[in-house]
């Protein structure tokens, strides 16, 4: 087999082969990423160069027995494979075997694991060590292992999404691919792959709990110590700790995460294995990511929409959540940044510099991490009752305010939103900083508190319509000489638990999308309250109120609508008892509707009321019930008590 990439170690190698570098290397990497093959390659280079070379395996009995060459001619070159396999002479090796080196003698060790921190804590070693770290090959190196391996042009790209540029993975699936034959851009793994590959990779686990930490690793987006404790509550601080030592598993600012070949291997592996413990797995990782995407703090709203979308990476969701989003940083709108938005914003110009100075604090800029070159700007704009001049401004809010009003109109103490956004030309379109915008527009979706209705601009609308399944509006804005898609969601029909439910029913089998809600106006909700109270009797007729598919009955989980209608009427009737103003309604009500009295005469009757009496308190206490649920309907259940 062909040996390909891996111009830089070969660099480093002979730099200290012919005496301009270092004594020692050192390489580390995962099982499979290609050690033993680099090591053949650097004793090829010392053949050619007239060095000896001796190789030991860190798999036999004595390996210290074979390394004695390196202590006789300084000329000699040692080589040592599966370090990770003697890690106990390490010690020894810092500390007693090299320092017996002669000058001029080179010696390299490759293991899974990286070295102990005091060699680079010794200044003796400074210049006379070199750490090299092995990681997948370059996409050009993969695909030219791929054309020593015979693998024809259709497999290559199912072969590259499954195995990136891992050689083990790479050459297994290749040779498993090509006998396949037909299988073309529809091929997989099979199971034998996986499970050899897991074995060379990933090895024999201590524990189950050990395997469960993994998965769950392999699963989320990053795994920090607090997501492990939710998804594995117990010895979640030593499994994490276990975690962040192994080879395949690398580190980020936002958490722990295995190499890409690793996290496919393991993830096919457990749907495979184990369905409904994946599923499980699956649903505690998606809640707690979910509240943590609630909860964050403003600065750290995108990150949390990152990991949480990431779950559904296999159905549509970007999965290059490693790749180059760090690119670019995300900061409020400051004074001196408006004339960079106006000049981005070019022939919108206009409308950024008008909301810039009704609503700045909307305003997000995105910046080149490297550079610090503004590219990009968005508004989350926040509107309850926009005024002439501001839909006169902005065709893009004025389309989204007559839809609004066409449709299902707001609702006191609502508002929408619309999300706009400027860009540089190079950035438009599929792209890390528009990922980022995103991100962003999603956590205000489902962070938002009495938002009706959200209308996300776009000038790529198919890209947003596949991943968070929006719907698009009919008639497209026009500003300038482009038209704009624009995706609207009614979060009261589906609020945000519902959307997240939605966007994880693929994982599962069973019902369809949870149904949508219906968004009553004050009078219309008030109309069916008292239809229902006259029918509180009837499951069946309570069954077909447009009640049971409002947010107050959803919010009541366990029981069926009509069920759950039933009590919720007789619980708003019996909490008026505990309000001294209300005893009278109260009692109206419950003569009335829960004691079964057919007719509101013999109600009056029981009560000892003369009629127009009797016909008051009943009357307050209807619109007293009305209020209260209308006011619950709006607020949700949580909220303090209507006064």
């Amino acid at each position: 087999m062909a040996f390909v990439g891996r111009e830089e170690e070969l660099a480093v190698f002979n730099a200290a082969l012919y005496g301009g570098g270092c004594s020692v290397l050192y390489v580390h990497g995962p099982g499979g990423i290609g050690k033993s093959a680099l090591l053949r390659r650097f004793a090829h280079e010392a053949e050619v160069a007239g060095r000896p070379v001796s190789m030991v395996d860190g798999r036999m009995l004595d390996p210290a027995s074979e390394a004695g060459l390196v202590l006789r001619d300084a000329d000699a070159v040692l080589l040592v494979d599966d370090f990770e396999r003697i890690q106990g002479l390490e010690v020894w090796l810092r500390e007693r075997f090299l320092p017996r080196v002669p000058m001029g003698a080179l010696v390299v060790i490759a293991g899974r694991n990286p070295p102990d921190m005091r060699w680079q804590a010794d200044p003796g070693w400074a210049g006379a060590l070199e750490v090299l770290p092995l990681r997948d090959l370059r996409a050009g190196d993969a695909q030219a292992l791929m054309d020593s391996s015979g693998v024809p042009a259709e497999l290559r790209e199912p072969l590259l999404a499954f195995a990136g540029g891992h050689p083990l993975a790479l050459l297994l699936g290749a040779a498993v691919a090509v006998k396949d034959g037909g299988a073309g851009r529809r091929w997989t793994p099979h199971q034998d792959v996986v499970a050899t590959l897991l074995d060379q990779l990933v090895g024999e686990l201590p524990s189950a709990a050990h395997r469960h930490a993994l998965e769950i690793c392999a699963h989320a987006y990053t795994t920090t110590e607090d997501l492990l404790r939710a998804a594995l509550p117990e010895d979640a601080g030593r499994l994490f700790r276990w975690l962040r030592r192994l080879p395949f598993v690398e580190s980020s600012s936002r958490g722990l995460f295995p190499q890409d070949v690793v996290r496919e291997l393991l993830e096919a592996d457990l749907r495979w294995r184990d369905p409904e413990g994946y599923a499980a797995m699956h649903d505690r990782i998606h809640a707690q990511l979910a509240e943590r995407v609630r909860t964050a703090n403003d600065v750290d709203v995108p990150g949390a929409v990152a990991a949480l979308l990431y779950l559904h990476r296999d159905n549509g969701a970007p999965a290059d959540f490693h790749g180059r989003h760090d690119e670019f940083q995300e900061e409020v709108l400051r004074e001196e940044d408006v004339g960079t938005l106006l000049r981005v914003a070019a022939e919108g110009a206009g409308c950024a510099a008008f909301w810039a100075e009704r609503q700045p604090e909307a305003f997000r800029l995105y910046r080149r991490t490297e550079t610090g070159e503004p590219v990009a700007f968005s508004a989350w704009l926040r509107l309850a009752e926009p005024d002439e001049e501001e839909l006169a401004a902005d065709p893009i809010v004025a389309r989204a305010w007559a839809h609004a009003r066409a449709t299902t109109p707001l609702r006191t103490g609502e508002h929408l939103a619309v999300s706009r956004l400027w860009a540089l030309p190079p950035y438009r379109g599929n792209s890390p900083v528009m990922d980022l915008i995103q991100w962003r527009v999603i956590g205000n979706c489902l962070r938002s508190e009495r938002m009706a209705w959200s209308y996300i601009e776009i000038r790529h609308p198919k890209h947003l319509r596949r991943q968070y399944g929006m719907r698009d509006i009919a008639e497209q804005p026009q500003l300038g000489d482009d038209a704009y898609g624009l995706f609207v969601h009614d979060w009261r029909a589906v609020p945000p638990q519902a959307w997240l439910e939605r966007m994880n029913r693929p994982l599962h089998a069973g019902p369809a999308a949870t149904a949508e809600l219906a968004v009553l106006s004050q009078a219309e909700f008030a109309e069916a309250v008292r239809k229902a109270l006259r029918q509180l009797s009837r499951l069946d007729a309570l069954a077909a109120s447009p009640l049971t598919r409002t947010r107050l009955i959803a919010e009541r989980a366990g029981q069926s609508p009509a069920t759950a209608l039933g009590d919720l009427l007789r619980q708003a009737i019996d909490d008026l008892r505990e309000d001294p103003r209300s005893v009278k309604s109260h009692r109206a009500l419950s003569v009335t509707f829960l004691r079964g009295t057919p007719t509101q005469e013999l109600a009056a009757e029981r009560l000892g009321l003369p009629f127009t009496t009797y016909r008051r308190h009943l009357t307050a206490g209807i619109e007293r019930v009305c209020a209260d649920l209308w006011h619950r309907e709006l607020y949700g259940a949580d909220a303090p008590a209507y006064t």
